[in-house]
């Protein structure tokens, strides 16, 4: 490589070449060279729009086309190369085109600064990163509502404080999930949308002399033109916005991943995971362990990290471009690989899984039922705060005698309170609650199939788009 084209693009004012140090600190290829391929895509749209608005002859337009289209071509078998001395993906993108297809390809920044194209390839890259990850999610989202219709028979006790609190089916549990990752849909859409307006055309940051179209670039992009050229260099709000939906995702990940520990451990054993998504001990080969659901829990850390570190980056940023923008592209790339390689491994974990229907029937049982007794007096008349205690004495007097709520006769209830000699003994069951249930939203078998029918209907919404 000549001396010319080792050194930087911005060299002409300097009188030395950057120094080593300096050149690894201040180097982005390393990480951004995943870019390319927005990179070329945006830069294929300029030189259109350069040839179409007579900026550049459309015989060279045309020229800097195919050259960035066999650029493209060798990223995608992996033949595209680059060094330290590149600085950036943009750089290395340009000298490549400038061996392909010669000085021509100098003309290509007409009109434009790294700087707008920095933006626009981070705004590629997370629009298309959201989307990757709302078809992750759908999938994940599918095989929840799969298990859910395969176990619509299957209870389990609800827990508040992690203390078993009343049965609930576990389609209903399950859903509980659904719909939590229905709102991650909605804010990695939002994402997605917030992420489809165009920079170029802002060039450094106060537009450019040459008579540009952003608009043009704009729609051959799929993408709205920018409105303020200063706002659209400076701005990372919709980087901001994957990273929080990425964060959000990442916490409910974390929250079902907890429960799955629990329920495949021996404690619980409500569940029992695919061998080919459990892992072993180096040194007890009795051991099976939720590695991945584990692994859930601690990529949520690192998530809500990305999130702040990028907050962080940009709390004390004048407008216009700064070199600590070079910092958005690394949180970026962690969390949504992150959040892919979770969602990559979910829906067939869940599809997998078994469950002990019989131990979960057994857990959701005893004085988990308890406060049937006291919705039984309160339907009755007895005000809300008397039946409750009613039915601790009752809990406590069964705790003492070694007995359950089932051993009662009816006599023993009624020495309580007279209204419980007429209490429906089936009630005392997990079945019989879950039925007793009628309010929207409940655990209820016709709620939870309601459920399952809205659920349906969303992911043949979003699936057929």
């Amino acid at each position: 490589m000549s001396e010319e084209k080792r050194s930087p693009l911005w060299g002409g004012r300097f009188g030395k070449s950057p120094a080593e140090a300096f050149q690894r600190i201040n180097a982005s290829i390393p990480f951004d060279v995943r870019l390319a391929p927005y990179d070329i895509r945006g830069s294929i749209a300029h030189a259109r729009m350069l040839g179409e608005r007579g900026i550049l002859d459309r015989e060279e337009a045309e020229v800097l086309v195919r050259g960035l289209e066999e650029v493209m071509s060798e990223f995608e078998r992996g033949e595209f190369s680059w060094s330290i001395e590149d600085e950036d993906v943009h750089t290395a993108v340009e000298r490549r085109l400038r061996e392909l297809v010669g000085d021509v390809a100098l003309k290509l920044h007409t009109g434009r600064s790294r700087n707008d194209q920095v933006a626009l390839d981070l705004h590629l890259f997370c629009r298309d990163a959201a989307e990757e990850m709302i078809r992750g999610l759908l999938e994940a989202m599918a095989a929840l509502v799969e298990v859910a219709e395969r176990e619509k028979d299957t209870m389990l006790p609800g827990y508040t404080h992690l203390q078993r609190a009343q049965p609930i089916l576990l389609p209903h549990h399950l859903l509980a999930h659904f719909w939590a990752f229905s709102r991650d849909l909605r804010r990695l859409e939002a994402a997605r949308e917030a992420a489809g307006r165009s920079p170029l055309g802002a060039a450094a940051l106060g537009g450019t002399p040459h008579r540009i179209d952003p608009g043009l670039t704009a729609r051959e992009l799929g993408m709205e033109p920018l409105l303020n050229s200063l706002d659209a260099v400076s701005e990372r709000d919709f980087a901001l916005d994957l990273l929080y939906a990425c964060a959000v995702l990442g916490v409910h990940l974390s929250r079902l991943g907890e429960e799955w520990v629990l329920w495949t451990s021996q404690e619980f054993a409500f569940a029992t995971l695919d061998d080919a998504y459990s892992s072993g001990s180096s040194i007890m080969p009795q051991k099976k362990n939720p590695d991945a659901y584990e692994l859930m829990r601690g990529k949520a850390g690192r998530l809500i990290g990305d999130l702040n570190a990028l907050l962080v980056v940009l709390k004390g940023l004048p407008l216009g471009y700064s070199k600590d923008l070079q910092e958005d592209k690394e949180p970026i790339f962690d969390a949504v690989d992150s959040v892919l390689a979770m969602l990559r491994v979910l829906p067939e974990m869940l599809r997998t899984a078994r469950f002990d229907a019989g131990r979960m029937q057994e857990a959701a049982g005893g004085f988990a039922l308890a406060t049937e007794l006291a919705d039984f007096l309160a339907a009755r008349g007895v005000p809300f705060r008397e039946a409750h205690r009613v039915v601790g004495g009752i809990v406590r007097r069964c705790e003492e005698r070694g007995l359950s709520l089932q051993e009662l006769t009816p006599e023993e209830l009624a020495s309580f309170h007279a209204a419980l000699g007429e209490f429906p003994g089936h009630l005392l069951t997990p079945r019989g609650s879950v039925e007793n249930k009628s309010s929207r939203g409940s655990t209820s078998p016709t709620s939870v199939e309601e459920q399952l029918g809205r659920a349906r209907e969303l992911l043949q919404q979003k699936t057929a788009r």
